[in-house]
């Protein structure tokens, strides 16, 4: 089975290197605009589409012209790749997946450009096409054969390089994962994740810890004049303080996923709706933790590790569903954080929900073949109680 992992680093060129990057992003932007307004003119006149070859041909000639002859200057595969770019962009919209085509413009869109080969790294330098070798700042090593690059210029003026590299993971079955090394997670506000071993996630908050900052900043953003250097300083400023917001947060997801993954063969959770979640009143708090980056990161990561990856469906009653006797709690709130249960335990609302997770995805492990249902001891593992409530009423999960 054939897998793609990206690697992205920070560059470190030269003024003249700057430059010849900019020229190369200019130079894609000025093709990618050329052949949207070729193809609009050629359906406007022939009601047909330009075929790709043509549009390939026309490009050669157009780099003849004297006008335009400073695109010999640039990478060839730059070129044919803005003439993807735009036919991707054609074949988005009347598969209805994104608007009509627009052009590019230099203060609206970021830097950017792509060349499909020829791009390497080595001893913390990458190679560019008609540029040279470029320093890096290398956070780790490339152990895949690499098959594009991608070159970018950040609202903080930093240019970045992510390279996406192929490598072949084995298509054997995975291993049966255990019982007792399988973990439910029950995600959440007031505690990022609540383990069903009992571990608990305390959410970091990055965005409300930095929003007094980016009120400020925004503030001077806005009293500054329009096209005038200070303006420009104080977007970068502002863009300073969202970066390291965003990397902050990923640097928690990142840490926090990666040790679910090494230390458990089995990981359960839900499949939250999380666009209904971020339009109520919670928004901030929902985009501010980042729950469907956790969500995508696990589902790469478990791949990758060969490990087992279960998700519920979201009107599975975890919270309300007492893991003990099976009882149901139709009256319980958001505001619940600990409820009594008719049998007269004390509930951890997010605890049981963890342990009625991992129960059901043990469901769809066993149902798979993909875990083992007998301890040691021979005796069954997971508890049967929830068969009779699989007519109950459904629950709609809210953090």
């Amino acid at each position: 089975m054939l897998l793609r992992k990206v690697y992205r680093f920070q560059m470190r060129p030269t003024k003249a290197q700057e430059e010849l990057l900019c020229q190369m992003a200019g130079a894609k932007r000025f093709v990618f605009n050329w052949a949207l307004a070729r193809r609009r003119d050629f359906y406007e006149a022939n009601k047909e589409g330009i075929s790709a070859k043509q549009l390939s041909s026309e490009l050669t000639d157009l780099k003849k012209q004297p006008e335009t002859g400073w695109l010999k200057g640039v990478d060839s595969q730059l070129l044919q790749q803005a003439l993807k770019d735009v036919d991707r962009s054609f074949k988005n919209f009347f598969e209805k997946r994104s608007r009509f085509p627009r052009f590019k413009s230099r203060k609206r869109e970021m830097p950017s450009f792509r060349i499909p080969q020829r791009v390497k790294v080595e001893d913390g330098k990458v190679y560019v096409p008609k540029i040279g070798w470029v320093r890096i700042r290398q956070s780790q090593d490339i152990d895949c054969k690499t098959k594009s690059a991608t070159f970018k210029r950040d609202a903080t003026g930093k240019w970045y390089v992510t390279l996406t590299a192929e490598f072949e993971m084995p298509d054997v079955p995975l291993p049966p994962a255990k019982p007792e090394n399988v973990v439910g997670i029950d995600l959440g506000l007031k505690d990022f994740a609540v383990l069903s071993s009992g571990e608990r996630e305390a959410p970091p908050k990055h965005y409300r810890a930095a929003e007094k900052k980016l009120k400020r900043a925004q503030r001077a953003l806005s009293r500054k004049q329009k096209g005038s250097k200070n303006r420009d300083r104080a977007r970068q400023q502002l863009a300073r303080i969202h970066q390291k917001v965003r990397n902050k947060r990923q640097d928690f997801l990142h840490k926090m996923t990666t040790s679910l993954v090494r230390g458990y063969e089995g990981i359960c959770i839900e499949d939250l709706s999380l666009k209904g979640m971020a339009r109520t009143k919670l928004a901030k708090s929902v985009s501010d933790a980042a729950l469907g980056e956790f969500r995508r990161q696990l589902e790469y990561k478990t791949v990758w590790h060969r490990k087992h990856l279960a998700v519920i469906d979201r009107f599975f009653p975890s919270s309300k569903l007492h893991m003990e006797c099976g009882a149901i709690n139709d009256a319980l709130t958001l505001a619940d954080r600990v409820w009594t249960c008719a049998c007269g335990a004390v509930i951890d609302r997010d605890l049981n929900a963890a342990h009625n997770i991992k129960v059901e995805g043990l469901k769809q492990l066993v149902a798979a073949g993909h875990a083992e249902t007998l301890n040691a001891c021979g005796a069954q593992v997971r508890p049967t109680l929830i068969s009779r409530h699989s007519a109950v009423k459904q629950e709609s999960h809210v953090l």
